[in-house]
């Protein structure tokens, strides 16, 4: 089969043939049909210290991918009920496997354990033909979940966790960082039922794409400041929930400065290097700041799925963040394509 594989301990990828994965127990096989291009993905690429810790030469990378099931590793329930299986089901996948065994799994926390492997990192990923993953990682797609949506519900599922740290109804919400992820947390915000939301970026590209979603206000942060646009928003103290995105230093700043006193902010991005923060600020504002990572499993699959099916509208808003498309013999334009920065989720397509 067709994988894209990192073939040595460092930069760059290929894609070869190499022997289709056969699953175990509890596994079942993945014909995958679309795949999304993360950041990670391109960490992967240029071979940097995250990569270098994670992924081992000949791994097949990718872990944001819909396919359809084509066979059943032994002990795998068959069947059309809930928990049951089938081939030709069509599903996504969440990417972090997990030990079970942890307090956190224990406890029910899975997302928190420490021991946890991810697709496509630790182990053979899904920019392939074929890719093997645990049962327990399968989810089941509904049919109004077509393939290229069905493709980025892992970046739909940090948004959604991200944007549910608290409740969004009647508050006014800043978003920092237009990329995918950012994009839709504020779609999900103004779905909830925000009074208003902010995006603020560099990037005249993604916040164009941004104002596509009905409600969103975008705003450059180098020509302009949030604050001038109050007036008009009916604003006067400042925002009620913060979704940090961008991972900059300078959003953050920027977050803290413009929330109001006992603001709420969640933090998904992941910055590049530690970095100040004015804690005087923080603390006299009695701000809560409330670190993020992965998916609740499950719980934001559900929530993400109720999301989706529940409106064609948001649906749509959603599918909007995907502005590329590519054949896995073109994966180099369309690495280079996201490294670019002008593009929002891009998509490879892999089988029909």
């Amino acid at each position: 089969m067709r994988a894209l594989v990192k073939p040595t301990a460092g930069p760059g990828l290929e894609l070869r043939e190499v022997p289709e994965p056969t699953p175990g127990q509890g596994e079942v096989k993945i014909k995958v049909m679309r795949a999304g291009l993360c950041g990670t993905d391109l960490h992967i690429l240029s071979w940097d210290d995250f990569a270098a810790a994670h992924v081992k030469a000949g791994q097949t990378i990718g872990h944001e991918f819909y396919g359809e099931i084509v066979e059943l590793g032994h002990g795998v329930p068959e069947g059309e009920g809930q928990g049951q299986f089938h081939v030709g089901q069509r599903v996504s996948v969440e990417g972090h496997v997990v030990c079970e065994h942890c307090r956190n799994c224990r406890a029910g926390r899975r997302h928190m354990c420490s021991n946890t492997v991810s697709i496509g990192v630790d182990r053979d990923g899904a920019f392939a033909d074929y890719v093997v993953v645990p049962i327990t990682n399968v989810w089941k797609q509904p049919d109004v979940i077509d393939a290229e949506l069905g493709a980025i519900f892992d970046p739909l599922g940090n948004a959604v966790h991200t944007a549910f740290q608290f409740p969004l109804t009647a508050e006014d919400v800043l978003v920092t960082g237009a990329g995918p992820i950012g994009f839709m947390c504020a779609a999900i915000a103004r779905h909830a039922g925000a009074r208003n939301v902010v995006l603020t970026d560099i990037n005249d590209e993604r916040l164009e794409l941004a104002r596509s979603i009905e409600g969103v206000v975008g705003v450059n942060t180098l020509r302009e400041d949030v604050r001038d646009r109050f007036a008009e928003l009916n604003m006067t103290e400042g925002f009620d929930i913060g979704l940090e995105i961008s991972g900059s230093p300078k959003a953050t700043e920027q977050m803290i400065d413009l929330c109001t006193n006992g603001a709420k902010i969640a933090m998904l991005g992941l910055p590049a290097r530690p970095y100040a923060i004015n804690w005087n600020t923080l603390i006299a504002r009695m701000l809560t700041i409330q670190g993020v990572y992965g998916r609740a499993m499950y719980d934001t699959w559900y929530r993400a799925t109720y999301l989706m099916t529940g409106s064609e509208k948001f649906r749509e808003q959603v599918r909007k963040v995907i502005t590329h498309r590519f054949a896995p013999e073109n994966w180099e334009e369309a690495f280079e394509t996201a490294r670019g920065g002008h593009a929002g989720k891009i998509i490879l397509e892999w089988n029909d």
